[in-house]
């Protein structure tokens, strides 16, 4: 494995970014959507194995309180060698001084608990398409 993360959202294929999403069961939009929340983000980070992208993460902040952690997704068959966590940290080094804030796939709570991550009694949403939440899955019915 020869790993590179990229830090910028030059040369992206976007295409890539919803297929490596919903590979680990994550929701995805179309490809220039991503590219726009990306583009938007306050820091993004891409991770290669040569030239396939095997992961991704993203956040938004107002870069002296608040920061949340967006699309961090790492291919299955990369999982459980420390990118995750090299993902994490460094979209955690880009406001070093915030609170942060993120919501995890089911199951994925433990990845994000071993780094320091808490579960908040008080966290609310308000989700642009709220049948797609139905399920119970991130919400309380």
């Amino acid at each position: 494995m020869e790993l590179t993360y990229q830090k910028d959202c030059t040369n992206i294929d976007w295409d890539r970014v919803p297929e490596l999403l919903n590979k680990v069961g994550m929701s995805s939009v179309d490809a220039d959507k991503h590219r726009i929340s990306f583009e938007n983000s306050y820091a993004v980070v891409f991770v290669f194995d040569e030239k396939k992208m095997i992961g991704l993460g993203r956040s938004i902040s107002d870069g002296v309180r608040q920061t949340a952690l967006y699309d961090i997704a790492i291919d299955p068959t990369y999982q459980g060698h420390g990118i995750g966590r090299k993902v994490v940290d460094i979209l955690l080094d880009a406001t070093p001084d915030c609170n942060f804030v993120l919501y995890a796939s089911p199951g994925k709570e433990d990845f994000y608990r071993k780094l320091g991550f808490k579960k908040m009694k008080t966290g609310m949403m308000i989700f642009a398409d709220p049948k797609r939440m139905e399920d119970g899955v991130f919400v309380d019915k």
